[in-house]
């Protein structure tokens, strides 16, 4: 298994589970939210697990990002 193909099933890993952390953190907002003006304006802060989420979802997002930047990079360096 190459470099690259290495790369690619990371970035595939990495989507995913993306896409699951971004859902699980859409979950836990109201849908009142869209309709209600003062729910959708009171400032909340972010405790336990969905503080964990966020984090887990910015790192991951950066992680993807690397990983696209470097297998960009890699067959301009003879990779």
């Amino acid at each position: 298994m190459g470099l690259r193909t290495f790369i690619d099933l990371a970035q595939l890993v990495l989507a995913i589970t993306l896409i699951v952390l971004v859902l699980l953190q859409a979950k836990g907002n109201s849908a009142s939210a869209f309709f209600n003006r003062e729910a959708a304006t009171t400032y909340r802060t972010r405790r336990g697990v969905e503080r964990t989420i966020l984090q887990a979802t910015i790192g991951i997002a950066i992680l993807f990002c690397v990983l696209s930047l470097l297998n960009n990079l890699l067959p301009k360096l003879g990779f």
